[in-house]
């Protein structure tokens, strides 16, 4: 991996820390601000960036703010802070009104008004001070609910003031276009493209108890036909400079574990994984999926990483998972290469990956049949007769520009490798 994505670490009363009192300090469970200062010199010295996650949206009642209107009441010269309806506020009887808009009308979140200058200025200052610091980009929670364009515009203004390559990210679950415009965020966490890849390896075993439970909502399951059709939608709807750059993930902190997803099926997780490590994009995995961590609605999906237990690791699994992100390192091709889809249709999906003098094919059977292929590549360059899996032992030859394969398993993926070199 070469960059860390961190959910809030700011001052807060939670686990969670979406319920930020204190924008401008590191929580001292974490260290402080001096444990990020170690963390990002020491990153980037290895040559990893560091993404925050931004709540710019709403806070936590121990904001200072919103404490100051619970002490002062109508008095507090902070009321625009927020939306204050009526007094008293409720913020610690749940059995009553709260008095004012909180985040889906829980207490502990009472939603910031960001039609307010002072509030505007504060927000877009939290951004930069964290920037100056030295992070390398933002992770934007629920933007969508500030539902103001020029608030993102000028956010994004002053982020790429201080730091012209920091990488924006939103947390948008359904159609993005209105954000990718190229003057708000760089990319959004892709999970349109996750309940398609999920839908196609695990259409039989989808835990849909747990997914209906968390922002999936309801994952339909897919052909490979149906599959190829969900791609062909999303990828119209982009430019190929935001198509390159999405935020591709298979789990974060609002879904179920990977393997929770796909019903425990570890050979759909593989095929899933196995696609987003060889597609376009900035693949992300959510920590402890690649040792086959389970859980499902929050808090389940958000335990400790098990440092300390590595008997309880799924080591080939964790294998599995380092071999596809050294390829996704070693070849060009499978960064900033063409995409062409091959085939689509009866239980297999593959397509190719070609840059330069690489040529890249991904094979997913997500059926329970071995099945033998003949792919058309006649829209790629001029293939050797002889092709390698890089992940197992099927082979494939070229004739006439058809690729033919060794019988492929069910319920696996193969990675067949094109390499010309110069002279």
């Amino acid at each position: 991996m070469n960059a860390i994505y961190l959910n809030p670490i700011f001052q807060a009363a939670s686990y969670h820390r979406y319920n930020t009192y204190d924008y401008l300090q590191v929580d001292p469970m974490l260290g402080g601000n001096e444990a990020l200062r170690e963390l990002l010199d020491r990153c980037h010295t290895l040559g990893f960036k560091e993404i925050l996650d931004g709540v710019f949206n709403h806070c936590g009642r121990g904001f200072f703010k919103f404490h100051d209107i619970l002490e002062n009441g109508e008095n507090s010269p902070y009321l625009d802070w927020f939306y204050i309806h009526s007094f008293p506020l409720n913020a610690y009887n749940p059995d009553k009104s709260l008095g004012y808009r909180a985040w889906w009308n829980l207490a502990e979140l009472p939603k910031f008004n960001t039609e307010a200058s002072a509030v505007r200025e504060f927000l877009w200052g939290v951004a930069t001070h964290w920037l100056k610091f030295g992070i390398d980009g933002w992770r934007v929670d629920v933007p969508n609910e500030i539902d103001d364009d020029e608030f993102w515009r000028e956010f994004c203004r002053r982020c790429r003031e201080v730091n012209p390559e920091a990488y924006i990210v939103g947390e948008i679950w359904e159609d993005a276009t209105r954000w990718l415009t190229g003057d708000k965020f760089d990319a959004v966490m892709n999970y349109e493209l996750a309940r398609a890849i999920w839908g196609l390896v695990a259409a039989e075993t989808l835990n849909q108890d747990e997914i209906k439970k968390s922002g999936y909502c309801h994952i339909a399951p897919l052909s490979a036909e149906g599959f190829a059709e969900t791609l062909a939608t999303l990828t119209k709807k982009y430019r190929q400079e935001v198509f390159d750059v999405q935020l591709n993930l298979l789990g974060s902190h609002d879904t179920p574990r990977a393997l929770t997803v796909v019903g425990e099926d570890e050979s759909a997780y593989r095929l899933a994984l196995l696609f987003m490590m060889t597609y376009p994009g900035v693949p992300c995995i959510y920590y402890g999926d690649e040792i086959g961590l389970k859980g499902g609605h929050d808090p389940d999906n958000r335990q400790g990483m098990p440092w300390t237990r590595r008997e309880t690791w799924n080591k080939a699994l964790f294998a599995y998972s380092q071999t596809l992100i050294r390829f996704r390192h070693k070849y060009a091709a499978l960064r900033r290469g063409t995409y062409q889809e091959l085939h689509a249709a009866d239980g297999i999906y593959a397509f190719a990956r070609h840059w330069q003098s690489e040529c890249l094919i991904t094979v997913l059977n997500v059926s329970r049949k071995e099945k033998e292929l003949a792919i058309s590549t006649k829209a790629l360059p001029e293939l050797n007769s002889d092709l390698h899996d890089l992940l197992g032992g099927h082979h494939a030859r070229v004739e006439n520009q058809i690729l033919h394969s060794s019988p492929l398993p069910g319920r696996c993926g193969a990675l067949f490798g094109h390499f010309v070199r110069a002279g």
